[in-house]
């Protein structure tokens, strides 16, 4: 009775909007989109006057942080468009993803506590390399409700509704070098002029 507990809990404790699909890709698509990464000119992620520890490049969109708008991005590579396919496929019909994220971390690297920018709506991640523990918080009071989610690699995980919206999310410090690549939905595309 109390191990029945004890997973009720869990499943309580989860965000509401959070869904994860161990297995996403297969490990010969994992070393290919690894590979295809490394290729990808990477630069240090720069919010506003720092420089951040990982590694990233964005593809449709990108956000910058010092005219606190979005910009149009480089479009997304050809090698990217089976993996955005299956990830619109995973939600269901009427999804579009609009920017994606390519992020390199490094030995010791994470992210801090954050909630992606208003102009996101569904936010989508493929962990590739070595697992995270993707970890969420949000207050109670005077306290914090917390959910860790441990993201195998090769898996996907969708936050939509208050995982996204209500809840903030970090990634600890990894102990191998991981990838992910980090695809979104937009609340309403921003005319920002002709694409490329």
């Amino acid at each position: 009775m109390s191990e029945q507990l004890a997973l009720f809990d869990k499943v309580r404790a989860e965000p509401e909007g959070l869904r994860y699909a161990a297995d996403f890709v297969s490990p010969a698509i994992e070393r290919e989109l690894i590979q295809c990464i490394r290729t990808v000119p990477l630069q240090p992620f720069q919010f506003g006057q720092f420089e951040g520890k990982r590694r990233v490049a964005s593809f449709g969109f990108r956000y910058d942080y010092n005219q606190r708008q979005l910009k149009r991005a480089e479009p997304t590579p050809a090698w990217l468009a089976e993996v955005v396919a299956s990830v619109e496929t995973f939600v269901g019909h009427g999804t579009r993803i609009q920017q994606v994220l390519c992020t390199e971390y490094d030995v010791g690297v994470g992210i801090g506590w954050h909630r992606d920018k208003a102009h996101f709506d569904r936010i989508f991640g493929l962990s590739l390399g070595a697992a995270c523990e993707l970890r969420f918080r949000r207050p109670t009071g005077q306290s914090w409700e917390r959910f860790t989610l441990d993201a195998e690699p090769r898996s996907l995980y969708m936050m939509s509704g208050p995982s996204r919206e209500i809840w903030e999310h970090s990634i600890s410090a990894v102990e191998a070098p991981r990838y992910s690549i980090t695809f979104r939905t937009m609340i309403d595309e921003p005319d920002l002029g002709a694409p490329f």
